[in-house]
């Protein structure tokens, strides 16, 4: 047994019976690098990664090559989850290395953590294409021993460009937020020239849902009615919820696609996708009125609350892509099975899922819509659903990564009170309620919040993108229940994200703390990738708790991180979809909403309707420039707080709505 045995992770915990002398990223493994002069391989993966699994199946768990590392280095694992300031920092030297990245991230470090030769997964021996692992290992141990200055100057070479693609300081370029709409257009076309007009999505194969780049479509073909962007937003949903990335039978997303029509998934279930991907669908339902994407997302909840989620407690992080060791042999069907299962009916279910004797993926099927968008299921086909369902439930499950993540609860209870009160699903937002006081209760240590809990245990302070992503999750269910005790605690959760993160010198949030071990750069998420950046969640989140309460702090932060970044917007504005989303709130054109009280017939007039540059008020009466002089029967539209007259009509109300979009 190695060092791995006491901790949360279970990523860390499957490698525990390692012949590799693993240790967890700690000051005693430093030191024991430093004490024995050995090299440093750090090993990055996360607990539903297939190919972290093949890796440590073919090298970790070999006593041959585990001799060779317990001898030449000392070996660290991390789960990237748990420590996403580690996992973003050396993906840089990956990427910096090699070209591209991805998980298992293999990196070698000298003592003090300087990163000089990195990849992702290795084979246990060479294939042609690939360097073997063992080979690596021999290499890198001699280079080690007998060229030392080449491995040191190696070091420093890599740690600067590190710091050249990390560290951003505050140009002389001005952004202007008055040109909100025009960064929007801008990043709506350079999305539109990289569009896969026969299969949706951007680019080729891989392809990642990336819900944001969706949602940035919707918002431009509100504003500007482009038929181009609603079509391109209209084909990327459809195929993926008609392809074999979505979860026919039970509902939420894999990860990404392997093919570029959405037709094999890489079959793990994240739980920040469903977050993303529920509320994309949602969105695209209240600007088309699509009731295919309607279910999409209602199922998409579903999954989540069903399989993430033990009652009385947080949701779970992500199911794996194995089970029993076979990737996707948990969701996969042959003929033979459908007809042992559904009888006589078993032909229109086959029919309408393509199914095949062939079958699409190694000799079996993938539940998939040969048509298209044709989710629509009558009666008998819905029966059959879920006796296939009921049946797959039978089998051996993916493994469950059950460690809570504060960041990612918080991306779904941020999704659960907007998609919630947009759809009228009032059981939802009281859910994302109880999800905020589990939170509450269990999640914070010593006024601190923390990062990971699991089995009554924390671990791990929480970086900026968990604070980010809070303070959304607050100012979110505030808007959607009226209450004002979930705006008090946004805005102490926005105070701490300042205190503790923000970089006074040049605007920003860094990843980690002024109370957290620095590693050998202090670095910040900038771009929007599978997760918005925790920058780009910290502008919007502060743009909308400043609408809300007129506390200018918030609107002054959220500003300096548009200027750190207003030259890569104004160059790139489609690396940050979110960020030029964000910009919308903070200039004068956006709207805030207040309805006093509790007026039924006027709130309905909300629901429904996504004004993605409007914040919404209503219920308990705060002190704030927003509620005074408001009174209950009415709803106010207000542009920088001076509002238009009251409206106590449904159907004027209605109007005055329509006339925002």
């Amino acid at each position: 047994m190695n060092h791995l045995a006491n901790q949360s992770s279970p990523y860390l915990i499957q490698h525990k019976d390692n012949p590799v002398d693993w240790w967890p990223w700690c000051d005693e493994a430093i030191e024991l690098a430093r004490s024995e002069d050995k090299p440093i391989f750090l090993s990055v993966g996360y607990a539903s990664c297939h190919w972290c699994h093949v890796m440590a199946h073919e090298s970790f768990e070999d006593f041959l090559t585990a001799d060779f590392l317990n001898e030449h280095f000392v070996s660290i694992k991390v789960d990237r989850e748990e420590r996403p300031d580690i996992d973003a920092l050396y993906m840089e030297a990956v990427q910096a290395l090699t070209g591209s990245g991805g998980w298992p991230m293999s990196v070698f470090l000298t003592p003090d953590g300087r990163p000089f030769y990195a990849g992702t997964y290795f084979p246990p021996r060479e294939t042609g294409r690939l360097t073997g692992f063992t080979g690596v290992l021999r290499a890198l141990s001699d280079a080690w021993e007998h060229r030392r200055s080449e491995v040191e100057q190696q070091a420093d070479e890599v740690s600067r460009a590190i710091a050249f693609r990390t560290e951003i300081e505050k140009t002389t370029f001005n952004i202007d937020i008055a040109r909100a709409p025009d960064f929007l257009e801008a990043a709506a076309l350079r999305l539109l020239e990289n569009f896969d007009s026969q299969w949706g999505g951007f680019g080729s194969a891989p392809k990642f849902p990336q819900p944001s780049l969706l949602e940035l479509l919707l918002n431009y073909f509100q504003k500007s009615k482009s038929s181009d962007a609603l079509d391109a937003a209209h084909t990327t949903l459809d195929a993926m919820c008609s392809g074999g990335i979505y979860d026919h039978l039970g509902g939420g997303f894999a990860r990404y696609s392997v093919d570029d029509r959405w037709l094999v998934p890489h079959f793990e279930k994240m739980l920040y996708d469903q977050a993303q991907m529920a509320k994309a669908y949602a969105i695209g339902w209240a600007v088309t009125k699509n009731p295919n994407w309607r279910q999409v997302a209602t199922e998409t909840i579903g999954y989540v609350l069903r399989d993430l989620h033990e009652p009385g407690k947080a949701l779970f992080s992500s199911q794996d892509a194995d089970s029993e060791g076979v990737e996707g042999k948990y969701y996969l069907f042959s003929v033979s099975e459908i007809r042992e299962i559904l009888g006589a009916d078993a032909e229109s279910f086959l029919d309408h899922y393509g199914i095949t004797e062939k079958g699409n993926f190694e000799g079996s099927n993938i539940l998939h819509l040969p048509r298209r968008g044709d989710l629509f299921r009558f009666p008998q086909l819905e029966e059959s659903r879920r006796k296939v369902l009921t049946a797959r439930s039978r089998r051996v499950p993916p493994g469950l990564d059950d460690k809570v993540i504060l960041e990612w609860n918080a991306m779904f209870i941020a999704a659960l009170a907007q998609v919630g009160f947009l759809m009228d699903r009032d059981d939802w937002v009281q859910k994302g309620e109880a999800l905020l006081s589990f939170l509450e209760k269990n999640m914070r240590r010593e006024g601190r919040w923390m990062r990971i809990w699991r089995s009554g245990n924390l671990s791990q302070p929480a970086f900026a993108s968990d604070y980010a992503n809070l303070v959304d999750a607050y100012t979110r269910t505030y808007e959607a229940t009226g209450k004002s005790k979930y705006l008090f605690s946004a805005l102490d959760c926005a105070q701490e994200l300042l205190d503790l993160f923000e970089d006074k010198k040049d605007g920003g949030f860094f990843t980690t703390g002024t109370d957290q071990k620095q590693l050998i750069l202090r670095t910040k998420d900038l771009f929007d990738g599978a997760i918005p950046s925790t920058n780009s969640v910290a502008a919007r989140s502060l743009a909308r708790l400043w609408k809300l309460t007129d506390h200018r702090e918030f609107k002054e932060s959220a500003t300096r991180v548009i200027d750190l970044l207003d030259e890569g917007v104004a160059h790139h504005p489609g690396a940050f979809p979110v960020l030029v989303q964000s910009m919308s709130l903070l200039d004068s054109s956006s709207q805030e909403i207040v309805i006093p009280g509790y007026a039924p017939d006027l709130l309905a007039q909300l629901k429904g309707r996504w004004l993605p540059d409007a914040v919404t008020a209503f219920g308990e009466e705060l002190d704030s420039p927003l509620w005074t002089g408001r009174q209950r029967g009415f709803a106010y539209i207000c542009q920088s707080f001076s509002c238009l007259a009251p409206i106590a009509q449904a159907s004027e109300l209605c109007d005055a709505l329509d006339s925002l979009l």
